[in-house]
């Protein structure tokens, strides 16, 4: 479902408990992140409903190369004709989705936390389990967000993976922040703005303290890969996820 405006010219896909965003400027639109295999009519109806097609989508831009944000990139790189972007210390696992670092087993959450059953049962539906990896990616480095709509500031908020970044539109006043913080967690079911957890988190420590990256870029609006918009202030929101800590 395509909801516009969750910021200036920023605009949210949510399917199977995972976020997409595609962001606007006067000529042309960007893809951040592309979801589960499901999704890819769902980004590609919402892509050409705003009056854009082949030759006007410049990038798609990975937050982190797990397999639920390169799900549709191969295919939405075919239909657009768009280059893929990552950090360069992502692009294996883009290459290799399931081949990524993570602290705790992951099989574990469901006995734990049955309230995940929900979210963990939708990602499997939405082909979670059938995700190829995408080759021939990009380097996204610091200064690459000067040739990306919105011009934004790249974040390396290294924890979650590697390469993991956020995306800082100070004129927008909002942050696409990935899974670097997230204000719905599909491995406990909990809400509230938080740490991925262990089940797909390489380092929780390292996660943690690259919230202070999130908190010194000031946006009112944070634009999370799971979960519904956060606008109470990037401050906040860190000041909660650190309370929380890992799970």
């Amino acid at each position: 479902m395509l909801t516009r405006n969750v910021a200036d010219g920023i605009h949210l896909i949510e399917h199977a408990f995972t976020n997409v965003y595609l962001v606007e400027d006067e000529r042309s639109l960007m893809i951040v992140d592309s979801g589960l295999p499901a999704a890819q009519h769902d980004i590609s109806s919402a892509v050409r409903s705003l009056g854009y097609g082949p030759g006007s989508v410049s990038a798609i831009v990975l937050t982190h190369g797990h397999f639920d944000h390169t799900g549709t990139a191969a295919k939405l790189r075919a239909e657009f004709r768009a280059p893929i972007l990552a950090h360069p210390a992502d692009h294996y696992i883009a290459a290799h989705p399931y081949r990524y670092a993570h602290e705790r087993s992951r099989w574990t959450y469901p006995l734990r936390f049955p309230a995940s059953l929900r979210s963990l049962g939708a990602m499997t539906l939405a082909g979670a389990l059938l995700v190829r990896g995408v080759a021939d990616v990009q380097d996204l480095g610091p200064e690459s967000g000067t040739a990306l709509p919105g011009t934004p500031n790249l974040l390396h908020t290294p924890g979650h993976t590697a390469g993991h970044i956020a995306l800082h539109f100070p004129e927008r006043d909002a942050l696409i922040c990935g899974d670097s913080i997230v204000t719905f967690n599909p491995y406990t079911g909990h809400r509230g703005p938080q740490i991925v957890s262990g089940a797909a988190t390489a380092d929780s420590g390292v996660a943690l303290a690259s919230l202070q990256a999130l908190a010194d870029a000031g946006a009112k609006t944070l634009l999370t890969g799971h979960g519904d918009p956060w606008t109470g202030g990037a401050e906040a929101a860190v000041e909660q996820a650190l309370a929380r800590g890992a799970s």
